[in-house]
């Protein structure tokens, strides 16, 4: 079989289903384990599918929130990249934001040992992060969302208010160079939207799936962004037109 006709029974196996598993592909199509793997990563730069662990996903079903134990699955390579290159942007004594996105909990393994106050709104960070002697750790508390394992509403908000935030370390579900970021959840989008008004340092962490895509709910422009770190994926005709706005933009390898 071809790869094109092989991809394109690939993308007719997805529409029938949300996903679709490496091994349980192979057998279908009759090929090996990593002849499917370098089809879905082919499938990926078009844009066809989202890699994820052990298999692929519709792209739009990334763009919708997905529980977060299959986001923080998404592309764990690339997220580690991006999550080194924003730790190294930490200094001591700083107050620091960090929302309940897989990205940023992947960056709480890479945190330096440093005298911080470290402000969240999600439980997975709080919980990862408790036996730090030298941080002062501080949770929004607020209404509870089991899927994104976060609090948000006004209560959540309003725990913001008295902190001057140095640094704000946060993803979405996208980044368009006309609308700006955006989320598939209104209240996440209304939480990050209070957080970026308070933030000194805003640092969008996105891999190169996000950028130029559209979710439900806009909450920042891209003149709110001081820095985007992504990875080497990334579209660089995006990344140039991202510097011209005045957009400092950090590459993980």
């Amino acid at each position: 079989m071809l790869a094109i006709d092989r991809q394109r029974r690939i993308l007719n196996l997805l529409n029938q289903s949300e996903t679709l598993r490496t091994i349980e592909t192979a057998n279908d199509l009759g090929v090996t384990d990593e002849t499917v793997r370098k089809d879905f990563e082919m499938l990926e730069k078009r844009g066809e599918l989202i890699r994820i662990h052990g298999g692929a996903s519709r792209p739009e079903r990334i763009r919708e929130e997905l529980p977060f134990t299959e986001r923080q699955a998404i592309r764990r390579d690339e997220k580690r990249a991006i999550a080194k290159i924003a730790a190294s942007r930490i200094q001591a004594n700083e107050t620091i934001f960090l929302d309940a996105s897989s990205t940023v909990l992947t960056l709480t393994e890479f945190l330096p040992d440093l005298p911080l106050t470290i402000l969240t709104n999600a439980l997975n960070v709080f919980i990862a992060l408790a036996d730090r002697p030298n941080l002062d750790l501080i949770c929004t508390g607020g209404l509870f969302d089991p899927k994104s394992r976060s609090f948000i509403g006004l209560t959540a908000e309003k725990s913001l208010q008295r902190y001057n935030i140095h640094r704000m370390f946060f993803s979405g579900n996208g980044l368009h160079l006309a609308r700006g970021v955006s989320e598939s959840n209104s209240r996440q989008a209304a939480f990050k939207e209070r957080v970026i008004a308070s933030a000194q340092d805003v640092v969008f962490l996105a891999d190169h799936s996000k950028l130029g895509q559209k979710a439900a709910f806009f909450f920042a422009e891209v003149a709110d962004i001081n820095c985007l770190i992504t990875d080497q994926t990334a579209d660089t005709e995006i990344i140039e037109k991202l510097k011209e706005q005045g957009v400092e933009v950090l590459i993980g390898e």
